[in-house]
């Protein structure tokens, strides 16, 4: 069989082939002190899934942030990695909001800040067009594992599929609708101030098509 012809079978049978979803599920975070770990991702108020321990060879601890679907493991056995080697992103929809609440939880938070353009040097304080994927802080935890807050709040193009209208926390799902609100009063405005009878419908449109990143409704 020529190699054409391989790469043709392999790619019609991966064409027939049945969708499967292959979800990021858990991450690993090397440290050194299971206890004192698990102690401060407890006062984060990151929900506790698992600690189990099987002899004095292996233990893992699960936690899950709130609103996230990954979580992460932590404990005796599970990988050779230096502790504190682990850099991770966790994305929220209102970056001064997530700091704060953080701080107060007793982490080390740095102050937000923003990059004018992708790559470039940090810039302190948030975005001034608050755009999207655009404003950032950082904490560590105390093996020095480090966290990066990025404020997404529209998704790219293709990012997230269009049926997905999930929202992690009830605190999400009330700044999206105040953003379809806001969205909705210019588009009435351009109607010529009418009240828009169908604003449910519309509202579902608009945040459906935020969620995915394709084009919104005007």
């Amino acid at each position: 069989m020529s190699t054409l012809a391989a790469t043709k079978e392999v790619s019609t049978g991966a064409t027939s082939a049945p969708r499967v979803d292959f979800k990021l599920e858990v991450v690993i975070v090397p440290v050194s002190d299971i206890d004192r770990a698990k102690a401060f991702y407890t006062g984060l108020g990151w929900r506790l899934d698992a600690d189990f321990v099987n002899g004095d060879a292996f233990r893992v601890v699960q936690f899950t942030p709130p609103g996230s679907l990954g979580s992460i493991h932590f404990g005796k056995g599970l990988t050779a990695a230096a502790p504190g080697s682990q850099n991770l992103y966790l994305v929220v929809s209102d970056i001064e909001a997530a700091r704060a609440m953080l701080i107060a939880r007793g982490a080390d938070v740095s102050e937000v800040f923003h990059r004018a353009a992708v790559g470039g040097p940090a810039i302190a304080g948030v975005d001034p067009e608050r755009r999207t994927y655009n404003s950032f802080a950082t904490f560590r935890d105390p093996d020095g594992n480090s966290w990066l807050l990025q404020e997404v709040t529209t998704r790219l193009p293709g990012r997230v599929d269009s049926g997905d209208t999930t929202y992690g926390s009830a605190d999400e799902l009330e700044a999206a609708l105040l953003r379809a609100a806001t969205a909705h009063g210019e588009h009435e405005k351009r109607d010529g101030g009418r009240h828009n009878v169908n604003w449910p419908a519309w509202y579902a449109e608009y945040m459906v098509a935020e969620r995915a990143g394709t084009p919104l409704p005007r």
